[in-house]
Formats: structure tokens, sequence, C-alpha cells
């Protein structure tokens, strides 16, 4: 018995994807969104999808003119999005991975609380209206922010405005009281780290399935944007593990050790590379 090779990886468009996020300047948000989404679906037509934000920004554009007051924009995002189009929170099947792929968030009208942000800021974007994501813990939102203006909106619950009190009953909802609002935690994130919390839902949901060979292409494109991250180069390891794809485990669970020296895991990551040495011995 041999080793298997690990699968193949570099689809089209994981190429096109690992050009798009060389650079943090000029990344375009929702044509990498969709070549994950491409992942699952290989013959997704990209176009098609940037056509559609492309058109519900036109449609917006008609009632607002050249205004971009922001609580006149928001308003109309509003509208448009949630009440004429009927985005909406997925809460009965909250961990669906179609939540996670930006092309069925487009065509089921529902989503989960980043990939509904997402629409809403790139069909922002293209009315000129800047707003940012932010990474607020177990709940993406967006937010509106000038020299002294900043307004918080929740995407998922049809763009309600938030203020520090609504945040933090959030918090309690999601913590049980046990964690207070911070200022970080309504903080900007870049786009990748959009990208990167994207993925991350994803590669939970499908470890969680057991999905190894999907999880590993998962891991592959946060690898991309962050290509030393201890923890994703330890879970590859893992992943390859589990696909018997011995050699290419032992490699990133040895670059582990030298990434993370002080990892709490170190032993456990020990006795993996044992494993796997004791089961390539019995191959050759």
């Amino acid at each position: 018995m041999m080793a298997k090779e690990p699968p193949p990886c570099w689809t089209p468009s994981r190429r096109r994807f690992s050009e798009l996020v060389q650079s943090e300047e000029g990344l375009p948000l929702a044509e990498a969104a969709l070549l994950i989404a491409a992942e699952e679906y290989p013959d997704l037509e990209i176009s098609r999808y940037l056509r559609r934000l492309d058109h519900m920004a036109l449609q917006i554009r008609r009632h607002v003119g050249e205004s971009r007051e922001p609580g006149r924009m928001i308003q109309q995002l509003n509208h448009h999005l949630f009440a004429l189009e009927g985005f909406r929170g997925n809460e009965e099947r909250y961990f669906d991975p179609k939540n996670s792929f930006l092309n069925e968030v487009l065509d089921r009208k529902v989503g989960i609380p980043i990939t509904l942000s997402v629409v809403y800021m790139e069909v922002a974007q293209r009315l000129d209206f800047a707003l940012l994501g932010v990474g607020f813990p177990g709940h993406f939102l967006v937010k509106y922010a000038s020299p002294g203006l900043e307004i918080v909106i929740d995407p998922f619950h049809q763009g309600a405005l938030l203020t520090e009190e609504d945040c933090q009953r959030r918090l309690d909802q999601l913590y049980g009281g046990s964690v207070r609002l911070q200022p970080v935690f309504l903080s900007a994130v870049t786009k990748k780290q959009i990208l990167t919390r994207m993925l991350t839902n994803l590669k939970g949901i499908y470890m969680h399935a057991r999905d190894y060979a999907r999880a590993l292409g998962i891991v592959e494109m946060i690898l991309l944007l962050d290509p030393r991250s201890p923890q994703e180069v330890r879970d590859r390891g893992l992943l390859y593990y589990q696909l018997e794809c011995y050699s290419w485990a032992l490699h990133d669970l040895q670059a582990y050790l030298t990434l993370a020296p002080q990892a709490e895991d170190q032993a456990e990551a020990r006795q993996y590379i044992q494993v796997i040495r004791e089961l390539m011995t019995r191959m050759n």
C-alpha cells in the first residue's frame, strides 16, 4: 500500500483567487467571494452575478441621484435590498453551506451575516457610498464612518441601525452576559479579513460534517490569504492525515512545530508525526 497523493487543488478559480488576494489595495471583494463559491460550482458564471450587483445599484441610484447623505443612502439601501428584493437572514438553516456562497445568496435572497454584509457593502460601493465591514464577535456587521459620525448596520436583520446598547444585547444573546462590549469589537476589518472569515465559516461546516476533502480546499484558500498561519498549516496537515496523504501531512505538521514553537498542542502534533512516520514505514 502506498500513501495517497493529495487531491488536485489548483483549479482556474483558485489561481484567479490567488492573483486577486496578493494585495489588499483594489481587491474586488465580490469577485473574490464568488471565486470561493466557484470551488463548489466550477461552472459558475461570475460576471452574471457581478452584473446583478451592478443592476441593484443602478436601481437605487435612480432614487438617490447624486445625494450621498448617509441617512438617505442607508434608507434606500434597506428599502431596495430588504423590502423590494427580499433579502433576509437564514435563521432556519443558519449552517447550510449555501449561506456562505455569494451566488446562492444572490439567487435565494437568504444568507448569514457576513454574506449579506458583502452584498450590502458591494451595492453601496457601486453607489460611491463607502461602508466598512465590522468583525463583531459571532455576528458580522457593517458601518458607515466619517469624522464625527458612525452608523452601525445589521444586514442580517433587515439593515437595522444599532446603538451601543443594541450591540451589548447581541453579545448577551451570544455569550450569556459574560462578554462586555469593547471598542475593538466595532472596528473595521480588511477585505482579506472578510474573506478569511467567510472561509473559516465554511471550514467549520465541513469539519463538522467530516467532509475532509472540501475542508482541505478551504484551508488552502485561507493559506493564500495568510501563508504562514500556524493554525491553518497545522489543520492542513491534519486534513492530509485524514485523507491518508501522509508525506504531505508530515511536512505540514513539522512546519507547524517550527512556526509555533510555544503552542500548547505541540505534544499532540509530535504524536501525530510519530504515528505518520510509523504508517509510512509500514508502507515502504
